[in-house]
């Protein structure tokens, strides 16, 4: 068995390649049989092109993403279609969103120990346009919020969620809504909406948490529409929004289950990939059923 722990030298603003490297010296030093790799990135995606390639021979590889959310998003999807690889969380960035999903249990992923003798856990996770996201998909308002949240985060007193709060602000003021054509199993709908966001996991945005049931293995997304809304509303629609009870208000959210949804712009828009931005007119999210591997910590019940 090979382990590869990807390293991603700007995540959380340090390179903290030598911690990990010093890490996985203690973790292996009595498991001379397992052959171990520290590759550190050069580039976006370059995380994925090397899991792939380690992956083709088809040996057992198992792969610790060491960063935040979006060096997680790029190993996952290096590992899709090959059933002989799995691939972990082992945070060191800032957004580590995919595993406040497991709760109390979440700091698991950051014991090297528990997930050397974890076990695999297949999960599913949604291809958009052909590129993967495991956690959660978003269009709308929430996604620009994402997106432009790392131009204030450099000024000086402002970072962390700070660095959201003036993000939102900013996007709030510039417009809400947008206009979008969905379409979901039997839903369909035309005109101005403020987001649409697909959950295979639970908190995205630094903490925000839309579904409280989803989960990565169910075989279904849990999928909010929410329709134009003014800032009064808006500042209404969020606590609950944020924290799992959106779908109480009817009036302004559609809540459905499914397997895929498009959604298609007038122009150019921005879409949210497990943190990352990724810009189309048209975005197809679709449910890959347990196209992903997930070593599980040893010690984790949440899928028990």
């Amino acid at each position: 068995m090979k382990h590869l722990f990807i390293v991603n030298p700007a995540a959380g603003g340090r390179d903290k390649t030598d911690e990990v490297r010093a890490k996985v010296v203690s973790a292996f030093a009595q498991r001379p049989e397992d052959e171990v790799e520290v590759y550190v990135t050069k580039a976006p995606m370059d995380a994925t092109d090397k899991i792939r390639a380690e992956a083709a021979d088809g040996k057992e590889l198992r792969v610790y993403a060491c960063g935040g959310d979006g060096t997680f998003n790029e190993c996952a999807a290096g590992v899709v279609g090959f059933p002989n690889a799995a691939v972990c969380p082992f945070p060191t960035g800032t957004g580590n969103d995919f595993c406040r999903m497991f709760g109390e249990e979440k700091d698991l992923f950051r014991d090297l120990e528990a997930l050397v003798d974890g076990t695999v856990h297949p999960i599913d996770a949604i291809d958009c346009n052909g590129r993967c996201s495991v956690n959660i998909c978003s269009a709308g308002i929430d996604a620009r919020i994402g997106t432009n949240v790392h131009k204030y985060t450099d000024i000086p007193l402002i970072g962390g969620a700070a660095g959201y709060v003036v993000s939102a602000v900013v996007e709030m003021f510039r417009g809400i809504a947008q206009p979008m054509r969905i379409s979901s199993g039997d839903y369909a709908g035309e005109g101005e909406y403020s987001l649409v966001c697909v959950c295979n996991g639970r908190f995205y945005g630094g903490g925000f948490n839309p579904s409280l049931d989803a989960r990565p293995d169910d075989g279904v997304l849990d999928i909010l529409i929410v329709k134009k809304v003014n800032l009064f509303q808006f500042a209404t629609l969020i606590g609950k929004y944020a924290s799992g009870h959106g779908a109480e208000l009817t009036q302004f959210v559609t809540h459905l289950q499914g397997r895929e949804i498009t959604v298609e712009f007038d122009g150019q828009s921005v879409i949210n990939l497990d943190g990352e931005a990724y810009f189309t007119d048209r975005a197809v999210m679709r449910l890959l059923p347990h196209a992903v591997n997930l070593i599980v910590p040893k010690g984790m019940r949440f899928f028990d």
